[in-house]
């Protein structure tokens, strides 16, 4: 009966989440190519 808004709803909330980490990965990656090597931390050892 009401089992379809409940499903409805956690799709659009994956949808929306999924969506999120897509475009927060999207930005991290063009942001690091604009740094310069030596100063990119997450490449230290």
């Amino acid at each position: 009966m009401f089992w379809g808004y409940v499903i409805a709803g956690y799709g659009i909330a994956a949808v929306v989440l999924g969506t999120y980490v897509v475009s927060t990965l999207r930005r991290g990656r063009t942001l690091s190519r604009q740094l310069d090597p030596e100063q990119r931390r997450f490449l230290d050892d």
